[in-house]
């Protein structure tokens, strides 16, 4: 009965999870090979011209407008990243995450993961105009990573799905710190302070536990536009809303089936007619269904839950159409030396820095190996890590963004690094035993 219960409570949602990342990885490679084809086809122009129209709003005095590329960029990830910060709180408070014991091995991971292909590119870049590429070779883009461990079947673990899972989440976090000290530009900290009063407010309604999605949403729009202004990445916005979502439940789920119970019974026992509307009793009923559903759903794992599809199926698969689009034409004018240097970052600098920080926190002690994950799975695993396709894409057009060439030769070295880091980690874990 035990053992029922948690695969119906934890394994289903997980490998439910883990198949929407693995088809969003589908979607993800389809996308970019269709930016590639595109962009290098004779119709190169219009997805040139596309992704710079002009789209806005005015309401009398105030108007914004941007290119279509921004309203993805700036504005469509900012709910990738809402998303994220969903997934960090939940991991950190209820998760993989919520313990030492259980977090060692993937911050540990981790670290490794953000500090050894940063000191690679360091030491591998001679160019000081290449120089703020060094966040690049951080993140971890966990749909790839996910849809290439899907492809192995029983060769891979639910145990090791949830470690990627794991240091995917806090490599992102460390993504995502980079990107608000390193990677935003000259700061109107008079701004900032303002945002911050939303922010304030709304850490006060969650701690009295109280939650409407549509004050969330309007105070997050009046952060995301403050930090536009103050010069922050507006991104960020959309980490600290998430971070301010209350995760508690109104009332428990066994605590209040007395009154489930009691609606069912009377829905039952409603009089039946044979016309497409409800009864006005019937209606009531329905709406005090709502009611109680509202009621025992978690905030942040209703807006987790309602949201996973939408980034993995729209979001993320628009930004790798609107960024991956590279134009091999004007090949001569590339820094190929940037483009070398992300791709080693990227498959000897995850590698060695997962294996290496993961065995030797092991070795001392600090954490433990999962059941059914060895070293040899870590080694193929952290090949599978130098997949940083959406993340790095991202910091790469905030590390150039007064470059378009070096942004290009970002992005040949990240489709390189991540397509044979990717290749080598699904060999290694194909032919392990």
């Amino acid at each position: 009965m035990v053992r029922k219960r948690f695969n119906k409570y934890f394994i289903s949602p997980l490998e439910k999870f883990v198949q929407i990342e693995s088809f969003s990885g589908i979607l993800l490679l389809s996308a970019t090979i269709v930016a590639l084809v595109w962009a290098n086809s004779s119709f190169g122009a219009s997805y040139e011209n596309l992704w710079n129209y002009k789209l806005g709003i005015a309401v009398g005095d105030f108007q914004i407008s941007k290119s279509l590329l921004f309203w993805i960029n700036d504005g469509l990830m900012a709910i990738f990243f809402f998303l994220i910060g969903l997934e960090i709180k939940r991991e950190v408070l209820m998760g993989e995450l919520n313990t030492m014991k259980k977090a060692a091995l993937p911050i540990f991971a981790a670290l490794g993961g953000i500090i050894v292909p940063v000191g690679v590119f360091l030491i591998l870049n001679n160019d000081p105009t290449t120089f703020k590429g060094w966040g690049i070779p951080m993140a971890t883009d966990i749909a790839f990573s996910l849809a290439i461990l899907t492809m192995l079947g029983t060769k891979a673990p639910l145990s090791l799905k949830i470690f990627l899972t794991a240091f995917a989440i806090v490599d992102d976090l460390g993504a995502i710190l980079a990107i608000a000290f390193f990677y935003s530009s000259s700061i109107n900290w008079a701004l900032v302070g303002i945002s911050l009063v939303p922010f304030i407010v709304l850490i006060f309604l969650s701690m009295r536990g109280f939650y409407n999605k549509y004050l969330y949403i309007f105070m997050g729009l009046i952060v995301w536009f403050l930090f536009l202004k103050s010069g922050l990445h507006p991104t960020i916005a959309g980490v600290m809303i998430a971070f301010t979502i209350p995760i508690q439940q109104k009332e428990g789920v066994v605590t209040s089936l007395g009154f489930l119970n009691t609606i069912v019974e009377r829905l039952s026992n409603a009089p039946y007619k044979k016309k497409p509307i409800l009864t006005t009793e019937q209606i009531y009923l329905i709406d005090d269904l709502h009611d109680w559903t509202n009621k025992v759903q978690s905030p942040l794992q209703h807006l987790e839950h309602g949201l996973h599809g939408w980034v993995a199926y729209f979001i993320i698969p628009i930004f790798a159409l609107a960024n991956a689009g590279l134009v091999f034409s004007g090949g001569s004018d590339l820094n190929y030396m940037l483009s070398i240097n992300i791709a080693i970052a990227l498959i000897l600098g995850k590698c060695i820095g997962i294996t290496l920080f993961s065995i030797a926190s092991v070795k001392a002690g600090w954490a433990h190996l999962p059941e059914g994950i060895t070293y040899r799975k870590i080694l193929g695993t952290s090949f599978l890590a130098g997949v940083g396709f959406t993340m790095s894409i991202f910091i790469s057009n905030l590390a150039f963004s007064d470059s378009a060439m070096l942004i290009d030769s970002s992005k040949i070295g990240i489709l390189i690094g991540s397509f044979v880091a990717g290749l080598i980690g699904y060999l290694i874990l194909k032919f392990s035993k």
